[in-house]
């Protein structure tokens, strides 16, 4: 029997209700229900930190580096085909997300990840012997010989931290992107002709149009997915084939770029091994430059949206532009009272990914010698920003965005009423006696059309022909 554990984990109360396992440290028990095993036994007693599980996201790309796994060995003769087979396809059904109920670890454990890379590859161990007709007392299937064969946590974990966020990114966040660009795209061409007062410093500013404003949130956002898609790029390189330190030691030399291929080919996603497996061990630029697409994604997305809740503040008391889509009941204590909700969810969310920023850049300088060692802190943030975010654009664009309509009557108001306007006077008259205007304007509570012909700078012709908002929103060279 091996010797026990230095610090032996308590045995189950109920060993009606458990069995006994054994790893390289002793005995431990487990509950009979359970498909996993002694180290993740251990893991649940010695890391009882938080409420915050693995993301399934890293489960289910760990279950299928080890379908790749399985046939790549297979196909190099290094393992039987009928084990290689049922370690296949019981890693299959772990990936499917048939046994989420399986993998009870919490993010707070080993840097490495090593416990939930034990996790997978006991349960995968578990469910192909018993494929193979055996019983959890007489295993077939090793989870370290067998299932974890060609492997370190070292190398797996990395890989299935850039798969969960690849295809994280694919399904999820940049679906959620396109569908918030077309739809300010859409409202873009609805009120292309409306023309407004512009804005800076929060200051009246020489007008533009609706159009132009809401497409310039659009262009915006493209810029964020053009910075996405680049970095991605490396994101879809795996440091599959590195082993402990990134020479490869215990696995074919052929294993890292054939099981990249399997899983590119499976994923539809253009995964390829690094160039370099010491880096991709030691650090983790690669996630932390998407993580970078998704901070300038997130600081665009409070922009945005806190424009367009100032534009829709009011209704009687704020600027009242546009009038936002009513969904809730905003008050317990003001009757009629609807809040900009959405608007609200969507900048709380990015409030979170800027922490999640902070986070993920201090555990990615933590890469001392071979091996960074806060991977399972950059997984949890990278995927929960991720996530985040596709939820909330998908909500903003769907309960917010698609509902915004225009007051054009308010528009009109602040529109005729702004004294930026005598910026259309300033080639034909100067910027001295156009700027005297708009302060006799604002001193004695007058029009500029009023003021101007107080002041007789111009005359009534002469003013209505040059001073017309709709002619301000583009380029026009100086005295036409």
């Amino acid at each position: 029997m091996l010797p026990a554990s230095p610090s032996p984990v308590p045995a189950t109360s109920d060993t009606a209700q458990a069995r006994t396992v054994t790893d390289s440290f002793g005995t431990v028990t487990v509950p009979a229900g359970v498909l996993w095993g002694a180290q993740t036994a251990r893991s649940l007693h010695f890391f009882a930190i938080g409420e915050q599980r693995m993301p399934l996201g890293i489960i289910h790309a760990l279950a299928w580096i080890k379908w790749a796994a399985a046939h790549v060995n297979r196909d190099l003769q290094l393992q039987d085909p009928l084990k290689a087979q049922a370690i296949a396809d019981a890693a299959e059904s772990v990936a499917s997300g048939e046994l989420d109920e399986q993998f009870p670890l919490l993010v707070w454990q080993t840097g490495s990840g090593t416990q939930s890379n034990m996790n997978v590859n006991e349960v995968i161990a578990a469910l192909a012997s018993r494929a193979l007709g055996q019983g959890a007392a007489t295993a077939v299937v090793h989870p370290n010989d067998d299932v974890n064969l060609g492997q370190s946590s070292n190398d797996v974990f990395p890989s299935a931290m850039h798969i969960a966020v690849a295809l994280s990114a694919q399904n999820l966040l940049l679906p959620a992107l396109d569908e918030l660009r077309a739809a300010l795209e859409a409202k873009a061409e609805a009120f292309a002709a409306v023309v407004k007062i512009g804005r800076t410093h929060l200051q009246d500013a020489t007008p533009l149009t609706f159009g132009q404003e809401l497409g310039g949130y659009a262009a915006q956002l493209a810029l964020c997915q053009d910075s996405l898609q680049f970095a991605l790029g490396a994101v879809h390189a795996l440091a599959l084939g590195g082993t402990a330190v990134g020479t490869g030691l215990n696995t074919h030399p052929e294993f890292g770029a054939r099981a990249c291929a399997v899983l590119a080919k499976r994923l539809d996603l253009p995964l390829r091994q690094a160039n370099n497996l010491f880096a991709a061990l030691a650090g983790h630029e690669a996630l932390v430059a998407l993580h970078a697409g998704l901070k300038m994604l997130a600081m665009a997305l409070v922009k945005i949206a806190n424009d367009i809740r100032l534009m829709g503040s009011g209704p009687r008391a704020g600027l009242g532009e546009l009038t936002l889509p009513q969904n809730e009941p905003g008050s317990s204590i003001m009757p009629g009272k609807v809040n900009p909700t959405q608007v609200e969810a969507l900048t709380m969310v990015c409030a979170q990914v800027l922490g999640h920023d902070v986070a993920i850049s201090f555990a990615a300088s933590q890469g001392q010698f071979e091996l960074n060692v806060y991977k399972p802190l950059i997984a949890l943030s990278t995927l929960d920003s991720l996530r985040l975010l596709a939820d909330a654009m998908r909500s903003f664009a769907r309960f917010c965005v698609v509902g915004i309509e225009v007051n054009q009557a308010r528009v009109d108001a602040l529109l005729h009423s702004s004294l930026m306007l005598v910026t259309a006077l300033a080639p034909h008259i100067g910027y001295d006696r156009a700027a005297a205007i708009a302060k006799h304007a604002q001193t004695n509570s007058t029009t500029l059309r009023e003021s101007a012909l107080v002041l007789g700078t111009v005359t009534a012709e002469q003013f209505d022909a040059w001073v017309d908002a709709r002619q301000m929103v583009g380029p026009s060279a100086p005295g036409v």
